[in-house]
């Protein structure tokens, strides 16, 4: 009688197709087939080559749950609006649920196990962040409720404290809304002088023009380390140490930089430095501000109230240590823990590994969007010695950019932003009202940019037909 045994195969787990670093030698699959015989039985041995690495992009897509669905006439979500606000990823909305569900109570105040549990992992969230960026020690990282926030407690604690009339703020074109009008409004009320760098040729700030405007008058310098519009980099090493050649202070928002490449402030010598949990995969309402322990020591309270004293008599107060000085009131604790678990997420992946996918990506969409009729992309292009950040503003000419970004969403299911992004004298000094801007995370992969690309022309020749 004649028995036919089953198919065998070896075939990786899902972990290892989830991991690239399985397939860097190139190992076989091997298939092992049994195949049936009167008398006797015989193995054939398959061969096949290994495939493709899987992207980071596509390995880590699977914890993103919001990315896995159709929106408006049934088109798969393409989200590209990651410089606006990223995805949370499973472990970081597990970790806010499971403060609420478990230990919900009031930090620093209680002696209960809610409390105790609640202030521990609210405190090691501060740890966490200290850790990702290099703080020298944890009481450095104030939490605030987003980075306009800790730029506005630099403004009025360290600037009303330390700036006199005709002192000088050396600050960029390019820099975001809130890293200019809380400027603005300590000009009004100290009479010290704001001096703005304009951009070279290529679209970049003008770094030379920023070293020969930094002079003894300059007692702070406020830049951005990456351009939310024109996606450039600025050499923050150097404007450090022209800054502290003449006794200056730096403050860096590092938004569009904490959460997409290694940020170090030691080795970038920074004086402050601001940054949003929800830009790098945390939730909304909590940021945090790094300042060296000296500063914020000499620094008064931005906001008075609970937690952030030592005693309160009837005719005066004296106040904590940072940097519970800085944080009046109940914190948003739910959501510190939440940024605790998204730190833990991103340094499980790796920073520099997030850089460098990003890199290749940020190329990748360059290059692809380059290739559409009539369009403008603004920034820098990219080089063996210029990396610009994964994302690109852009204009096509003919069209508003809040019809392309409509369009899009509308019928390809792509979502991008359109407008100022928060950066109207920047538009303004390139001869524009208005801009549309894709920008990626690590989660992105080159088939949201091809989808992306494919929706804009469909686009454009939609609205190139009325004409």
């Amino acid at each position: 009688m004649m028995t036919m045994e089953g198919v065998v195969l070896k075939l990786p787990s899902f972990t290892q197709l989830m991991n690239p670093n399985h397939f860097t030698n190139r190992t076989s699959l091997n298939f092992r087939f049994t195949f049936p015989k009167y008398s006797s039985s015989s193995t054939a041995s398959l061969s096949v080559p290994a495939a493709a690495p899987v992207s980071l992009g596509h390995s880590t897509r699977p914890d993103f749950e919001i990315l896995h669905q159709k929106v408006n006439n049934g088109s798969k979500l393409v989200y590209l609006d990651n410089a606006a606000t990223s995805q949370k990823p499973s472990a970081v909305i597990d970790a806010v649920n499971n403060y609420y569900r478990s230990y919900n109570s009031n930090v620093h105040r209680g002696i209960h196990f809610l409390s105790a549990r609640a202030t521990d992992e609210y405190e090691m969230a501060r740890r966490k962040v200290a850790a990702f960026i290099n703080a020298s020690e944890s009481s450095e990282i104030v939490f605030t409720r987003n980075a306009t926030e800790a730029i506005n407690l630099v403004a009025y604690s360290w600037g009303m404290s330390n700036l006199k009339p005709k002192d000088e703020i050396v600050l960029t074109i390019a820099e975001h809304h809130s890293a200019i009008v809380p400027w603005q409004l300590l000009s009004e009320k100290t009479g010290a002088v704001l001096k703005f760098v304009s951009l070279t040729e290529d679209e970049v700030p003008d770094t030379k023009m920023l070293q020969e405007l930094v002079s003894k008058k300059t007692k702070l310098v406020v830049v951005h380390h990456v351009s939310n519009m024109l996606a450039s980099v600025l050499p923050i090493n150097e404007i450090v140490q022209w800054a502290h050649d003449v006794g200056a202070k730096v403050l860096v928002d590092a938004c569009q930089s904490v959460p997409h490449m290694v940020v170090d402030v030691q080795n970038l010598g920074v004086d402050f430095l601001v940054a949003s949990s929800h830009k790098m995969c945390g939730p909304t309402g909590v940021g945090f501000l790094y300042g060296k322990s000296e500063l914020l020591a000499a620094m008064p309270p931005f906001l008075g109230g609970g937690e952030m004293i030592s005693d309160v008599f009837l005719d005066h107060s004296t106040y904590a240590d940072p940097p519970s000085r800085f944080e009046a009131g109940t914190p948003a604790i739910g959501e510190a823990i939440g940024l605790g678990a998204a730190i833990d997420y991103l340094s499980e992946i790796g920073m520099q590994k997030i850089h460098d996918y990003e890199v290749d990506l940020a190329n990748y969409l360059y290059e692809s969007l380059g290739t559409v009729p009539g369009v403008r992309i603004y920034g820098p292009a990219p080089s063996a010695t210029v990396h610009r950040a994964a994302l690109c503003s852009f204009n096509v000419e003919g069209l508003h950019p809040t019809d392309i970004a409509t369009f899009l969403d509308q019928q390809h299911g792509v979502a991008i932003r359109s407008g100022h992004h928060c950066a109207q004298p920047l538009h303004r000094y390139l001869g524009i009202n208005a801009s549309a801007r894709a920008s990626l995370y690590f989660y992105n992969t080159k088939e949201d940019v091809d989808d992306f690309v494919r929706g804009l022309v469909d686009t454009v020749d939609f609205f190139n037909s009325f004409k």
